[in-house]
Parts: structure tokens; C-alpha cells; sequence
């Protein structure tokens, strides 16, 4: 289905399921009032008649827990429909072009990486604020990281998994929906953390003690009610066991204090599992991830549940009267303390394997909502030519707007360098970030804006956007060095494929000429294979020297007084410069 065909149903059935849930909620509210009054009037009419009291109590109080129970899961059910409006009415948003996502990546940009300061891969306006869907801050860590990690292994397989939830877009949304609703502060690391270094407290003898300590607790009210016991023996019992828990109280309390906050987040983070535990994939990736969560044919989703119900009852201990009581005659404290430690020993280590496997999903649920907006791209093909590394169709860059974006078509083989030259504002730059970006996204796995796309998956290393540094008191022409340096560093330990704007800069005609011919010649002789972007005609003479070399340009001609660009991809050494044309077009000179 197209794409904005499923957001505007989606966004239509929601509204309606919408105002169906809060109908019922107004007509639980509307019983429980009825509830209430009915019972209070049924108090008042049977006043002086215990047991129907009694009756019209626990009738009443029965009902009014229920309704109560029905509002909540009501409201539950509310604001998760709710999230999947909001999903959708945001993609629509997006598609028009009205918003953005509000995180823009920029905190993942580092100094020293192969190729993100150069090609808009995150930052305002970037490929990750367009692709970025996760509901979580892992999510959206997974997610950078994948765009970071420049790494070409599983291209098909992550393809794979890309395809088979852009199939299900309704799963995703509900994934995504679910994720987004976790309110907890609290990162998963601080959780394993916390575990992992958590010191037990409660003694093993508590593992048996305190079933038969609420039998015997039983036994003496019921010997008590019964006129068989005396009421000290009953205060003397009751005060061992409050004794029993005060001596943990401190500790149960600094227990408690941490598990309150993190039961949210286990809560949503075990429905995210039971989302993943009850869906079946067709991509291996996706089933190796799933196969992560699986603990001895028990799911993880109830492993995960069932330490969040320990939390929950833990937490009685806020009712005064229930944990005065509870302490005293049950243990209560020490029973839930004892099985959240417990469950700590038992499940600590594949706690980390539950989160890393719910942020994947997260990560990859975002690439695979980008193909499905983007159903026009095409996954690329992994060549099977022992030469071709990089052939490519009308291809365009996936940030610019489609209706105005002029695509070119280029093939280049492996340990060929193409350098490019060309005026202006030509799109010499635009096509280098071009070609770059479709390469991250096709290792990535990503389907990528052109026709046709073959390649052989192959690591991206650029210098594009070199500046000066004011903070390390770099001049731009040592920042530039430096980034160079690094490229060759690189390229003696990998193959990788590398795009070059405008070598050298920040120094003279002449040493820009000289060093920047010793510095391609550098990269040709590393058996090397990239782009080029320049405006010294000189360095096309390397073309006579080695045939692994080829020229190309964009070029600009003045039409009735005008500059006009095509922006076309050819072969040859651009001729039409234009700087001085612009210098007085613009009154400068």
C-alpha cells in the first residue's frame, strides 16, 4: 500500500476508535457514580441490619474495584491509540514537508570519523532526522550507531530485515507506540548497572521462612477470633514479625527507591518483548535478534513481567495500614525483597540481552518506516562483476526535493578514480554528497534515491568540510593536513572508497597544484578507488599518466546575460569557470 494511503486510514480509524474509548470511559464513570450512590443509599436502608450491610458493602466495593480496573485499562488502551494517531498525523506532517523530528543527531557527530562531518548524515535537516522513528533513547543510539559504523558485513541480511517490517507497517507503529510511552527517566544502563552491583540483603533462610510465618500468622487470629487464644500472644507474634523486617528496613527502602522508578519502564519493555516473542519474521537477522529473548521456553516478556509484579507488591508497603499489617503478620517486605534479589541472580546477565534486542527493533524499525515512505528507492544489488564497484542509474541525493532534484547516472570500477571539475555552483558538491550518502545507505542496508543501484559494499572515507579550529589553534590548512594524514592511515589497513572536495584549499596556487597531484597520485598507487571534486585544471593531466584515471565535469553556460546550471554529470574537463561572471553580475567588482 502507498504510503500516505495508509497514514490517512490509519489516521481515520484511530479517530474513531478514539472517540469510541472515551465514550465507554464516560460510561464507566457514569456506573461507578451509580455504584457509589446505590451503595451508600443501600447502607442508609439497611441501617441497623449488619449482615445486609455487610452485603451491600462488599457488593459494592466489589464492583466499584472493578469499574475502577475497567477505567484504567480503558485509559491504557486510550493513550496508546492516541500515540498511533500522533504517529501517523506526524508522518502526513512530514510527507507535506510542515515539521521535522525535533532530534536532530548532532550529539553523534565526532571529529575523527570516516565521513559524518561531511554528507549531512546527521545535524539539522539531515538524513537522521528524516529517518529517525525510535521510541527510545537506545533506539535512537542503535540507530546512530548503524549510520556510523561504516561497516560493509550482512548488507544482504540487514536488506533483509529492512524489507520484512517495511511489510508491517501496522506492527511497527504499535512497536513504536508502545516504546513511546514509557515515562521513566531512568536509562536501561543505569538499571543493569545498579544490578549487576547490587549487594544481597535479604538471608536465604527468608526463602522458606516466611510462607509458614503467614500460616502460623493465620492460625493465631483464627485462634484468637475463635476465643482459643489470648490477644498478647497476637501482639507478641506481630511484634517479631515487625521486628524480623526493621532490622532490612533501611535497605528494603533504598530497594524500593530505585525499583519504583524503573517499573514503568519494565512494564512497557516487556510488552515490547511480548510484541517481538508473538510475531514471526521472515529475515534471519531479525529471528537471530528474536532468539536473543528466549530463556528456557519461559518468554522473556514474562520473566520481565513477573519482576515488575514484585515491584508492585513491594510497593504496598506505601499504604500505612497494609504494610503495618503486612510486616507485621506476613513478612511483606522481606517476601518481595528476597524475590526481586532473587530474580537479579537469576536473570541479570540476560537482562542486557532483552534491552539491546528491544533497542535493535527500535533502530531498525526506523530504516524500515524510511523504505516505506520512500517505496520509489531501490535496494541496491550487490555486483557480481569482478571489476564494477560502483554503478548507479539516476541516481540523486535523498535530502533534496524530489520534484526539483536533477539525478546523472555514473559506474566506476574498482581502483578507479574519477576527478571532477567544474564552475561554480555547478553541483560538483552536491553530487559528491550525493554518491556518498547513497553508499552509507546502501551499507546500511537502506534502499537509495536512484533507478538502479550495483555496487560492491566498500568502507566511505571523505574530506569535504574541513574548517579551522580557534579552541586547538588549527589553521585550516593544518586541520586539512590533518584530515588528509588520516585518510592515508586509513587506506593502509582497509580498502576503502574515498570522496575528496577541492584538495588543499587552504594554501597557494602552486603548492595547491604540486601537492595535490604527489596526493592523488598517493591514493592511485594505494589501489584506491573515489571521487575527486577540483577547480585546478591541472590535476585532469594525471588522466595521460594513468589510465585507472578519468576526467569528468558539471559545467555552467551564460545564457542572454543569465548563469544556467543542468547539473549533468559528463565526461570530459569542464572549460566555463565562473567566478568572474558572478563577481560583476553580483556589482562586487
Amino acid at each position: 500500500m502507498e504510503a500516505r494511503t495508509f497514514y490517512t486510514q490509519q489516521v481515520e480509524k484511530l479517530n474513531k476508535e478514539i472517540s469510541a474509548l472515551k465514550l465507554t470511559m464516560r460510561t464507566i464513570s457514569t456506573i461507578r457514580l451509580a455504584v457509589f450512590l446505590g451503595t451508600t443509599f443501600s447502607v442508609y436502608l439497611f441501617f441497623g441490619n449488619f449482615s445486609m450491610i455487610g452485603a451491600s458493602l462488599a457488593v459494592g466495593i466489589a464492583l466499584f474495584l472493578w469499574l475502577i480496573n475497567r477505567y484504567a485499562d480503558t485509559k491504557r488502551k486510550l493513550d496508546f491509540k492516541k500515540e498511533l494517531l500522533r504517529i501517523n498525523t506526524l508522518e502526513i506532517n512530514y510527507m507535506d514537508g510542515i515539521s521535522l523530528p525535533e532530534q536532530t543527531g548532532d550529539a553523534y557527530i565526532y571529529e575523527t570519523h570516516d565521513y559524518n562531518q561531511d554528507i549531512d548524515l546527521f545535524g539539522e535537516g539531515s538524513l537522521f532526522q528524516k529517518l529517525n522513528r525510535t521510541g527510545l533513547k537506545n533506539g535512537e543510539k542503535e540507530l546512530a550507531s548503524i549510520l556510523n559504523s561504516n561497516t560493509i558485513d550482512n548488507v544482504k541480511a540487514r536488506q533483509k530485515a529492512i524489507q520484512t517490517l517495511a511489510e508491517m507497517p501496522e506492527w511497527r507503529q504499535e512497536y513504536t507506540a508502545i516504546a513511546a510511552l514509557i515515562k521513566s527517566e531512568i536509562s536501561t544502563e543505569s538499571i543493569t548497572n545498579w544490578i549487576k552491583n547490587h549487594q544481597r540483603f535479604v538471608p536465604k533462610v527468608f526463602s522458606w521462612i516466611t510462607i509458614p510465618f503467614s500460616v502460623v500468622s493465620a492460625i493465631l487470629l483464627a485462634a484468637y477470633f475463635l476465643g482459643f487464644l489470648n490477644g498478647y500472644f497476637i501482639a507478641g507474634w506481630f511484634a517479631l514479625g515487625l521486628g524480623l523486617t526493621s532490622r532490612f528496613l533501611k535497605k528494603i527502602t533504598e530497594m524500593y527507591n530505585v525499583t519504583s522508578k524503573i517499573d514503568d519502564l519494565l512494564q512497557q519493555y516487556a510488552l515490547l518483548l511480548k510484541r517481538i516473542e508473538s510475531s514471526e519474521f521472515d529475515s534471519e537477522q531479525l529471528q537471530k535478534w528474536k532468539s536473543k529473548i528466549e530463556t528456557n521456553n519461559i518468554p522473556a516478556s514474562e520473566r520481565l513481567a513477573t519482576l515488575s509484579s514484585f515491584i508492585d507488591s513491594l510497593g504496598n508497603r506505601n499504604n500505612m495500614i497494609f504494610g503495618f499489617i503486612g510486616n507485621g503478620l506476613l513478612l511483606w517486605d522481606l517476601r518481595f525483597a528476597y524475590r526481586i534479589e532473587n530474580w537479579m541472580d537469576a536473570f541479570d546477565g540476560e537482562l542486557t540481552h532483552w534491552f539491546e534486542t528491544i533497542a535493535q527493533f527500535d533502530a531498525i524499525n526506523s530504516m524500515a518506516n524510511y523504505s516505506f515512505n520512500h517505496q520509489n528507492y531501490v535496494y541496491p544489488a550487490i555486483t557480481e562483476s569482478p571489476k564494477l564497484q560502483f554503478k548507479a542509474e539516476n541516481i540523486g541525493h535523498p535530502l533534496l526535493n524530489h520534484k526539483k532534484m536533477v539525478t546523472n547516472s555514473i559506474s566506476l570500477d574498482q581502483q578507479d578514480f574519477f576527478i571532477i571539475t567544474g564552475a561554480n555552483m555547478a553541483g560538483k558538491s552536491t553530487f559528491l554528497r550525493t554518491v556518498a550518502m547513497n553508499i552509507v545507505m546502501a551499507n546500511c542496508g537502506l534502499p537509495v534515491c536512484a533507478t538502479s543501484f550495483e555496487y560492491r559494499p566498500v568502507k566511505l572515507i571523505s574530506s569535504m568540510r574541513t574548517s579551522d579550529s580557534l579552541v586547538n589553534d588549527e589553521s585550516y590548512f593544518f586541520s586539512e593536513l590533518k584530515r588528509l594524514k588520516f585518510i592515508v592511515e586509513r587506506i593502509q589497513t582497509e580498502t576503502y572508497f574515498i570522496i575528496l572536495d577541492e584538495i588543499l584549499k587552504g594554501t597557494n596556487s602552486v603548492d595547491k597544484a604540486e601537492g595535490s597531484k604527489k596526493f592523488v597520485e598517493r591514493l592511485v598507487n594505494s589501489q584506491s578507488t573515489g571521487l575527486i571534486a577540483t577547480h585546478d585544471l591541472s590535476l585532469c593531466t594525471l588522466s595521460e599518466k594513468y589510465d585507472s584515471i578519468e576526467n569528468h565535469y558539471f559545467d555552467a553556460e551564460i545564457v542572454n546575460d543569465e548563469l544556467y546550471f543542468d547539473y549533468r554529470f559528463k565526461n570530459g574537463i569542464c572549460q566555463n569557470m565562473n567566478a568572474s561572471f558572478l563577481l560583476k553580475k553580483m556589482g562586487i567588482v
